[in-house]
């Protein structure tokens, strides 16, 4: 039996907006943590790691991680960077934490910080590159090129990090084809891991302005599962996981009238991840009309993704196969990904 896996134990510590030297147009930090940039110091580091340990969750042999997320670590001042890192520091000497991972921007990224970063145990930097796309980036007001993405991943892999792209479709100029472009330069450049958050209309961003302007039209729910779905069947092919698709929902970013616009989805992810899973089953189902019942074989952890969202999943191979019973066996024998058809 091949060894199980476990799931990494990520303690987030969100720091919204902290050192970002600027605003894009979508961003809006304080409504998706919840958190107020000012209260993040030492001493609520500390409280946050604790409550972790003492979780009924918190499994050593996860090798449990300290994430810094949601604002850009690296351009902080050196001395708070210094500080949030010594507050980690007397849990990773005890053993109950294995490293830190941060998010930064692509163009703050040096050798001078990386040596920093280095010092204190963190492992994995994500870069917040939205897209390979230079138009996009500037109609997003981003502040960075495309290739300050490359150049920081490069720079990353060369020092021995774990390198993560987060990427965003959907932003302003953005198309299909233009996202699909952003995925095949990612695979070029060969990061460790990859996110995908499709860009929402939050109010009271420069990008709600834009689309009550009706200069700005978001993605809808359906086709950011498709452009998602295509990219994660590229991503993940070329050995690139997607470790998270849609934004992390927060009791203040559920708020009524806070999400505008945009394919907002409690289950995105899920979502996604179905409709990849739906796709490739296809060319094993019978056509229409040539059996009135399916019996599917199928490994018992991929049961929700073949019935998909609200058994959405069943009623597309309905719809497809004109079947009227559909059967699902779980079958412990077959590896992720496959199904046995059975009339």
């Amino acid at each position: 039996m091949p060894e199980k896996r476990l799931k990494p134990f990520i303690v987030p510590v969100f720091i919204p907006n902290m050192g970002c030297p600027h605003r894009c147009v979508f961003c809006e930090q304080r409504k998706i943590t919840a958190q107020d940039p000012e209260g993040v110091r030492e001493e609520r580091v500390r409280r946050i790691l604790d409550a972790a340990v003492r979780s009924r969750h918190f499994d050593p042999a996860r090798k449990p991680e300290v994430a810094f997320f949601g604002g850009t670590f690296t351009r902080l001042p050196a001395a708070k960077m210094r500080g949030l890192l010594e507050a980690v520091r007397p849990y990773m000497e005890a053993g109950l934490f294995h490293s830190i991972r941060i998010s930064t921007r692509p163009d703050a990224v040096d050798d001078e910080t990386l040596d920093l970063l280095e010092k204190y145990g963190v492992l994995t930097v994500e870069l917040g590159a939205q897209s390979m796309d230079d138009r996009v980036l500037r109609l997003s007001e981003r502040g960075h090129s495309a290739a300050d993405t490359a150049r920081a991943v490069r720079l990353l892999k060369s020092r021995g990090f774990k390198a993560g792209v987060q990427l965003m479709p959907g932003l302003p100029g953005d198309t299909p084809d233009i996202f699909l472009d952003t995925i095949e330069r990612v695979i070029r450049l060969a990061p460790d891991m990859a996110r995908i958050y499709p860009a929402l209309v939050l109010r009271g961003t420069p990008l709600a302005r834009e689309y009550a302007a009706g200069r700005y039209r978001p993605l809808t729910l359906p086709a950011a599962v498709d452009q998602c779905a295509r990219a994660c069947v590229r991503l993940e092919e070329s050995g690139i996981p997607v470790i998270r698709m849609g934004l992390m929902s927060s009791p203040s970013l559920l708020e009524e009238g806070q999400i505008i616009a945009g394919p907002w989805h409690p289950a995105f992810g899920f979502l996604v991840r179905a409709a990849v899973f739906q796709e490739k089953i296809d060319p094993l189902l019978p056509g229409p009309g040539e059996t009135d019942r399916i019996r599917i074989h199928v490994s018992p952890r991929e049961i929700p993704l073949l019935r998909g969202y609200r058994n959405r999943g069943l009623e597309r191979i309905r719809e497809k196969t004109g079947a009227g019973e559909i059967c699902i066996t779980p079958d412990k024998t077959l590896s992720p990904g496959r199904i046995r058809i059975a009339p």
